[in-house]
């Protein structure tokens, strides 16, 4: 399948799919600025794979793409905090934990073709 636009990028629509999750599952989190912060970071690595697309270079696109993993890396590391806090119980938790590794492994394979 050829990719035309962002949102035929897996990983995009990985991260969408995560992000909606996040919202949804910290709703009600009363921790505003933790919440603040993993939602940030989970919109960031929508919009890092949808900007660097855009750029319709391999060079920038690359850039793009590893920072998109790292925010992945980030809601990751939030996501073992929630749960340690009981923000999260561990079936929502291995939900998006699951969804965050494929997207960091996705980037990963989308990373080593383009460059």
């Amino acid at each position: 399948m050829k990719i035309e636009r962002f949102e035929d990028i897996k990983a995009w629509q990985k991260s969408k799919e995560l992000t909606l999750y996040i919202y949804k599952v910290f709703k009600e989190c009363k921790d505003f600025s933790f919440k603040n912060q993993i939602e940030r970071a989970s919109v960031s690595i929508m919009n890092n794979i949808a900007e660097g697309f855009e750029r319709r270079t391999n060079k920038e696109m690359t850039n793009f793409f590893f920072i998109a993993k790292g925010s992945t890396g980030e809601v990751r590391s939030m996501l073992e905090l929630s749960l340690e806090l009981n923000y999260i119980n561990k079936k929502d938790f291995e939900v998006m934990h699951d969804l965050s590794i494929e997207i960091s492994k996705t980037l990963s394979g989308f990373i080593k073709t383009i460059t």
